[in-house]
């Protein structure tokens, strides 16, 4: 009697999907939160609650950056964990990006007993746009496993936004939409309020910026919210919620240095027509100097960076904020190696890059793109073949490096423009490169222009993938070969480029510059074999902002007065 009793409960109530939940973990939440019980801001007393907070960016599950072994804190996960903690709940964070599998959450999830488990992406990785496979894989497998432990789970992230059906079959309560910071710290003071009843149809209904499944099955979104704007009021990073010494463990052992990473910024207001914005939009919302001098300040104390990245989509935009920026990093004594992105138009403004010399900038990577003026224009790009080279040069003369990101495939690209690529390369002479190919975004132009042609698999599974999604102009073997033809050709040409300034490369590095020398013709030559048959008749892509125009950054909304 007793077994068949206990089939039964297990039948019928512990295996009640989400997000429903049942009488029973109803009076457990509510026993646990009794013991948690505080007096908020207002006098108002209610009920905190446990958070488990989490992301799904494994770098075991990306060969080629693990091998690179550069990793960075999940700065979004933080900065969302460090305004939970701040409005009162108790918070966890569990940091996927040393792990070696999801078994650690599972572990957490039992050991912590959250009262709310949430997957909040680094969406400063510019990877979770990329959706990889392998990442989503793993986020499936943890919303399953907390939602499996009757633990209700929260999304946010640029695939859940795009994707949200999938996340919500896989057990998640909600999916915050876009930025999500302010989305969660409502959805967790109604859930501290109302307990778990604060996830029904009716309450969620009135939240902004959520996706839900409601009771007849049908996914419903609300309005989206606003993005953040006062960005000086945020909170530092929870650093302390996570293994730094691992970090700066990893940094040593292979680079002798550690690097950390830092935000200035939110979102990105230019029109690229195959970059996803699928968190922030077209708005860019910026923090003062002053305010990212006083967390340099702070981090320093934490752990010492030898090297800062500033993950920002663009660095630095706003007219005066570098030279400020410059001024106040050498008035306090935080002058420290940098990198951080922009674009080739604005590095060569005025003074932009002697003021980035001034400041500590190590390396300034660009979206480069192409050295074919006819795919930057497809590309609504908005810079010209010629800032990008007067930008290596001036860069180079003020002493320190740039870097390019080329993309290759864009709808429209010949063998003529691949050729110019190259030459941009050979004489722009930039101090790193990574390619990548055309990938199709939900949400932008790009994705819509060639939805058509998209197959069952829409992601690529890691970031050494390189596969062409679409129809593009050739194979995705013809585009893997060109990935090692280009870099066998940029390779030994940099270390002659070393040489002829004077520098004296290893041993090692002249003997890898002989071997990629010797072979470059021979990949050059299976790279046009594999094209022969190329570049197959495409979907000619309408262009609606020229140069010029799109050079132009979308107006912004005044902010708000900073609140007291």
């Amino acid at each position: 009697v007793v077994l068949l009793a206990a089939i039964a409960y297990w039948w019928f109530v512990m295996r009640s999907p989400a997000p429903v939940v049942t009488a029973a973990r109803r009076m457990s939440l509510a026993r646990r939160a009794g013991d948690r019980a505080t007096v908020f801001p207002g006098g108002t007393r209610r009920e905190r609650v446990k958070v488990l907070i989490g992301h799904s960016y494994f770098l075991r599950f990306d060969p080629k950056l693990e091998e690179a072994m550069q990793p960075y804190s999940p700065l979004g996960t933080l900065l969302a964990a460090a305004q939970v903690r701040e409005a009162g709940h108790d918070v966890v964070v569990y940091d996927a990006m040393l792990e070696s599998s999801t078994a650690g959450w599972d572990e957490m999830v039992a050991r912590e007993q959250p009262d709310v488990a949430v997957l909040f992406e680094d969406n400063f990785n510019y990877l979770s746009k990329m959706c990889l496979l392998a990442m989503r894989d793993a986020a499936l497998e943890m919303i399953a496993a907390a939602h499996g432990a009757g633990t209700p789970v929260l999304v946010c992230g640029s695939d859940a936004t795009d994707t949200a059906e999938m996340y919500l079959d896989a057990g998640a309560s909600v999916v915050m939409t876009g930025e999500g910071d302010a989305t969660l710290l409502e959805l967790l003071g109604v859930f501290a309020e109302h307990g778990s009843t604060a996830l029904g149809e009716d309450e969620l209904a009135e939240v902004e910026g959520v996706q839900f499944r409601a009771t007849d099955g049908s996914v419903e979104r609300t309005p989206d919210r606003r993005n953040l704007k006062q960005l000086d009021d945020l909170p530092l990073p929870a650093w302390d919620l996570i293994d730094i010494d691992r970090y700066t463990e990893r940094w040593r052992e292979r680079h002798g240095h550690v690097s950390w990473n830092l935000v200035t910024t939110r979102g990105c207001p230019y029109h690229c027509n195959w970059c996803a914005k699928p968190i922030w939009g077209q708005r860019y919302n910026a923090r003062s100097p002053e305010s990212v001098v006083d967390e340099m300040t702070a981090l320093a104390e934490v752990t010492a960076p030898d090297h800062i990245w500033f993950a920002d989509d663009i660095f630095g935009l706003k007219p005066g904020w570098i030279e400020r920026f410059a001024e106040l990093v050498n008035e306090r004594g935080q002058v420290v190696p940098f990198k951080c992105l922009s674009r080739a138009d604005l590095l060569v403004r005025g003074d932009t890059i002697e003021h980035l010399a001034a400041a500590g900038c190590d390396i300034v990577w660009i979206g480069a793109e192409s050295g074919s003026q006819k795919i930057l224009d497809a590309m609504e790009k908005g810079c010209t073949v010629e800032q990008i080279h007067e930008a290596a040069d001036r860069v180079h003369a003020a002493g320190f490096k740039i870097a390019f990101f080329l993309q290759f495939g864009y709808p429209g690209e010949e063998r003529e423009d691949i050729e110019k690529t190259f030459d941009l390369v050979r004489r722009a002479k930039p101090d790193d490169i990574g390619m990548s190919v055309a990938y199709p975004l939900p949400g932008t132009k790009f994705h819509d222009r060639v939805v058509d042609q998209l197959g069952a698999v829409r992601n690529w599974q890691d970031s050494g993938d390189m596969a062409m999604l679409f129809e593009g102009p050739y194979t995705t073997e013809f585009y893997r070969q060109l990935h090692t033809t280009l870099h066998r050709d940029y390779r030994s040409r940099k270390t002659w480029w070393r040489l002829r300034a004077g520098q004296r490369p290893g041993v090692r590095a002249l003997l890898g510059a002989g071997r990629d020398r010797v072979l470059y013709p021979l990949e050059r030559r299976r790279l046009w074999r594999l094209g022969a048959d190329g570049p197959t008749d495409q979907l000619t892509l309408p262009v609606e902002l020229d140069q010029q125009a799109a050079a132009v950054p979308s107006p912004q909304p005044v902010a708000a007065p900073r609140r007291k």
